[in-house]
């Protein structure tokens, strides 16, 4: 039998593609994935800011039901949550933006812009509880 590295019609020996245990993740590849998935999450959170909608429509004691829902820790983790992915999505569109327009595609740039996209949405989200905090009389 021919060998099928040599003679004709005989294949290329290709290199074989980096992988995770040698491939170091870039900051601009993990905001990509994280927009992704904090697209994800908006898809769902923006369910739950509906089933609240509709409650407030429909009337008080079904919106104090659907309210009592995000009152407890774990609800008040997910609002949480969606206002950060909210928040890290905008940036992160934001980001693509400038982009679009053309501007900041040398690699200093890109990852103080990766970083930055990350930073603000932490910062912004804080800020934002921090002040509902503060609005309802305390932690």
């Amino acid at each position: 039998m021919a060998d099928a590295t040599t003679g004709r019609g005989a294949r290329r020996a290709r290199p074989l593609s980096p992988h995770l245990q040698i491939y170091t993740p870039l900051i601009n590849m993990v905001m990509s994935i994280l927009h992704r998935l904090t697209g994800v999450a908006l898809y769902f959170g923006t369910i739950l800011l509906v089933w609240w909608l509709i409650a407030a429509a429909t009337s008080p004691a079904y919106f104090d039901y659907v309210s009592s829902w995000f009152a407890p820790w774990y609800g008040q983790v997910v609002l949480i949550g969606y206002t950060w992915a909210l928040l890290h999505h905008m940036m992160g569109g934001l980001r693509h933006f400038i982009w679009d327009l053309g501007y900041g595609y040398d690699l200093g740039t890109i990852d103080l812009m990766s970083w930055g996209s990350g930073a603000a949405s932490l910062i912004f989200t804080a800020l934002i509880w921090f002040t509902v905090a503060f609005a309802r009389g305390g932690a």
